[in-house]
């Protein structure tokens, strides 16, 4: 049974209770930055055992009947193709997969937002057509000269006066986005210069799970969101507006304190005076209310920490960079004094690959128990694992086959012979395949696709980098894959 330190209800009541209250101080009509992801939040998860993934999404519904959604994306992400790193897809696929998502949740999706336009960007255009197709009001938002700085600028007709603007019916808005840097704070703050300027009354808070800002500003939680993004270097940091203000510390990241003195600003010139003397004033969060085992959060923390790391090296292997990223996380796990070995599933795999001097996988199941995959003529080394774990947590004996030899040759010929595969070997989409199918004749092989939905928060380490389609199963399965930076095929060619 895995350890919990976060109490998932709990949460939902006290983030639900905070909202309203913040729409009370408020009043009017409230525009909440969603930072982060609302549902598929793994990361909170991984961090915070017992935060499910779907939690801040769950604490929405209680609200559904007064929520309007606005997504934001930028133009700029729709011409680079940008894509989300957890899920390969890319944003404005993911446009259509949130508001798919939302509905499914019974949330009312009221338009999307296409932020920093400009005429002359093909991909938006093209973008905004197609939603329209689809029945979607689009509103554009235009690159402001001189954004966040020049508020006079800014707040001027040349400014969020030029951005079109969105049509709400509901008093609480959320404006959430594929990713960061989409623009959802100007796009709250566009609409309260609009308001005012039709005589409407509104405001703005910023929901923002990490860094939990009643945490300290080194607990493996809130280092762990560092490490979390090292692509946008964000960096914790303890906020001095509002140690200033409250003489009590608290933890932010530096691009909500370094814009706070002009977002201030902002709101000054648009409401008259400011509601909030620091970046912390501004947000929400009830996450750090909500840890009932601190140190299982810490744990917690330091594991993610080390996959970061891990994670860092893969990109750079594949893409061919310098070790930029990895050596920054590489600091990151100093700091909290954490190495690679303290990752439990990393020493098995690699004294495995080592002793078969071939590719290895380790997979640590719920109870604690490791349980290993070397590479055979039949099996690659994760769909071995796979295969042994599902075993160990149905209470079979090792020496039992959940596919026989027999199954298998087929399924290999088909590849080679009929596919054009150079590699004989099951992955491990194959495998569970050939699992399901042997179920229906094989009480074993039943009984060891009942546990697969057992391995949900596993973690695993393999001594190579995953194949697309390995690295898809273990996402599907809810796996924490780590690998080594190196890859088992020494050809150039890499499949994507």
């Amino acid at each position: 049974m895995r350890a919990v330190g976060f109490d998932r209800e709990k949460y939902l009541a006290l983030q639900s209770e905070h909202i309203e209250a913040r729409r009370k101080e408020i009043g009017g009509k409230l525009y909440l930055e969603f930072g982060g992801k609302l549902f598929d939040d793994f990361h909170a998860s991984r961090v915070l055992p017992g935060f499910t993934p779907d939690n801040k999404i769950e604490m929405l519904k209680t609200l559904a009947d007064e929520v309007e959604m606005v997504i934001a994306v930028s133009a700029t992400d729709l011409a680079k193709h940008k894509m989300r790193a957890d899920l390969d897809i890319a944003y404005d696929a993911d446009v259509l997969r949130l508001i798919d998502a939302f509905r499914d949740y019974g949330l009312y999706v009221g338009s999307v937002v296409i932020t920093h336009w400009s005429d002359d960007n093909a991909s938006a255009k093209a973008f905004r057509r197609k939603l329209q197709r689809l029945g979607l009001k689009v509103y554009r938002h235009y690159v402001i000269q001189g954004y966040p700085h020049d508020v006079a600028k800014i707040i001027s007709e040349d400014g969020y006066g030029k951005n079109e603007y969105i049509e709400t019916t509901r008093d609480l808005v959320v404006v959430t986005a594929p990713g960061p840097g989409s623009g959802k704070m100007a796009t709250c703050l566009s609409q309260i210069y609009h308001d005012h300027q039709r005589g409407i009354s509104s405001g703005y808070a910023k929901f923002e799970t990490f860094p939990i800002w009643n945490l300290p500003i080194d607990h493996p939680v809130n280092v762990a969101y560092e490490a979390a993004t090292l692509d946008l270097d964000d960096v914790n940091m303890i906020d001095p507006w509002h140690l200033a203000a409250y003489g009590e510390t608290t933890v932010n990241y530096n691009r909500d304190i370094e814009v706070f003195p002009v977002l201030n600003r902002l709101l000054e010139r648009v409401l008259g005076e400011s509601p909030y003397k620091s970046p912390t004033d501004m947000g929400v969060n009830m996450a750090g209310k909500a840890i009932i085992d601190d140190e299982v959060c810490r744990e917690a923390g330091r594991q993610e920490i080390i996959r970061r790391y891990y994670k860092a090296l893969v990109v750079e292997a594949k893409e061919q960079l310098e070790p930029v990223q990895s050596n920054h996380a590489a600091l990151i796990m100093s700091q909290v004094g954490v190495e690679t070995t303290d990752r439990p599933v990393v020493p098995p795999a690699l004294e495995l690959a080592e002793k078969t001097k071939a590719p290895a996988a380790a997979i640590e199941l719920p109870d604690g128990t490791i349980i290993t995959g070397k590479t055979s003529a039949l099996l690659g080394a994760s769909s071995a694992m796979l295969l042994n774990a599902l075993k160990h947590l149905a209470g079979l004996d090792k020496r039992i086959n959940l596919l026989s030899p027999n199954s298998i040759k087929p399924i290999q010929t088909l590849k080679t012979d009929i596919l054009g595969s150079k590699d004989p070997r099951l992955h491990t989409d194959e495998v569970l395949i050939a699992l399901s199918t042997s179920a229906a004749m094989s009480d074993a092989a039943q009984m060891g696709l009942a546990k697969l939905k057992d391995l949900r928060g596993c973690d695993v380490h393999t001594t190579t980098i995953l194949g697309p389609v390995d690295e898809r199963i273990f996402r599907e399965l809810g796996v924490n894959v780590t690998s080594e930076p190196v890859y088992q095929n020494k050809g150039l060619y890499k499949k994507r």
